[in-house]
């Protein structure tokens, strides 16, 4: 039987990229609604016949096709899922083609992109920028799998412009498929991804370039290279030539971050030059308590559900500040819903989780000028569809 959410929130999607997260999104797709229409794209013909024989999408053809673009024309939502520098020639062809629909992206930039959306699509408001926290070792269609977002953090990024209905059925698509969604500023995005994925990406690398260098003169260290080793350069073999591309195009955030982290290594490398021990353990002290600090792998309490009410004032992009606030707060939002009460007024409902600091968010939401009611949910009231 069937686990698919008894409504879809949107019924016919258009995939551009079949790569690893582009095809993953299909099979994902397929799994949790199995009555959506999904078509996809990808420059590569093998590609395209693997997600057909795979049954993850019901047309794929190339992204300048007569397929591709009938099916455009026909879905309500399109998703960029190419690589980043091959973004922009998507967001183009859908300004071509004029489409309506709501627009989002997989890429881990968003600056370039989101500027590009707004000088070229005819209907910009319609874009809100995403990025599935996501990957694995095994790159393109061969590595894509159903379950590969379960657990993880989807990033949205609306902004003022931002229709709150967008978001609301985006963040439907995106918990129905299992993941978690923060909405972040798109301004702060950029930073925040260099920080903990791509930093963190090109500091593996150069911990197998060190080993790569010594392994010809020791033909043991890569025997001895198992554990917590493997575990910490496993993002190393991800495809040089994506994150070459996405480097490139957060250049500035990368390298403020590799410099930041050459100041970090010479504190400990001058710790140790200068006997310093002290130093030195507090150093590794300061890293383990904060690693400790880390959230742990979260299952919700299906019993410890908060609705948080507020009243839709009479202000551009209502949706995107209250979730961002959210976020801040490390709220995790499970369901999101307008109600209309009158013609002329709406009420926010969010579902929040046991997770987060409740007494931020309640003071951040006020003192943003927000009237904000909280009430305790059970289970058996909350239905998440």
């Amino acid at each position: 039987m069937s686990n698919a959410p008894e409504q879809m929130p949107f019924e016919r999607i258009a995939i551009a990229g079949l790569g690893l997260i582009g095809a993953s999104l299909a099979a994902a797709l397929r799994e949790a609604y199995p009555g959506v229409q999904l078509h996809g794209a990808d420059i590569d013909e093998r590609t395209c016949q693997v997600a057909l024989e795979r049954g993850w999408v019901d047309t794929a053809a190339a992204p300048e096709s007569d397929t591709f673009r009938n099916a455009v024309a026909e879905a309500d939502l399109a998703v960029v899922a190419t690589p980043v520098d091959a973004s922009e020639s998507i967001l183009r062809l859908l300004a071509e083609w004029d489409f309506p629909g709501i627009i989002t992206d997989t890429a881990s930039t968003k600056a370039h992109l989101a500027q590009v959306a707004e000088q070229i699509l005819p209907h910009p408001q319609n874009y809100v920028p995403g990025h599935p926290m996501a990957g694995s070792e095994v790159n393109g269609i061969e590595g894509a799998r159903p379950d590969l977002f379960k657990g993880a953090y989807w990033i949205l990024c609306p902004d003022a412009s931002t229709p709150p209905e967008h978001f609301t059925r985006l963040h439907e698509l995106v918990t129905g498929l299992g993941a978690r969604v923060i909405a972040l500023k798109r301004e702060d995005h950029d930073q925040s991804v260099a920080i903990v994925s791509h930093v963190p990406h090109f500091m593996a690398s150069s911990l197998m370039q060190l080993a790569s260098r010594h392994a010809d003169e020791d033909r043991s260290l890569m025997r001895l290279a198992a554990g917590g080793f493997k575990d910490s350069t496993r993002i190393a073999a991800g495809s040089p030539e994506l994150w070459c591309g996405i480097a490139f195009d957060n250049a500035p955030a990368i390298r403020a971050g590799l410099d930041e982290m050459t100041q970090i290594i010479s504190l400990f490398s001058d710790a140790l030059a200068n006997g310093d021990r002290a130093g030195l353990t507090r150093l590794l002290t300061q890293a383990a308590e904060a690693r400790r600090a880390l959230p742990a792998a979260w299952v919700p309490s299906t019993e410890d559900l908060l609705e948080v009410r507020i009243p839709m004032e009479d202000r551009r992009g209502v949706v995107a500040e209250v979730t961002t606030i959210a976020s801040a707060a490390g709220c995790n939002i499970q369901s999101i819903e307008i109600d209309h009460i009158t013609e002329d007024s709406a009420v926010l409902s969010l579902v929040l989780t046991d997770e987060g600091d409740v007494g931020k968010l309640s003071t951040s939401l006020i003192k943003a000028g927000f009237s904000v009611s909280f009430s305790p949910l059970s289970a058996k009231e909350h239905s998440h569809v």
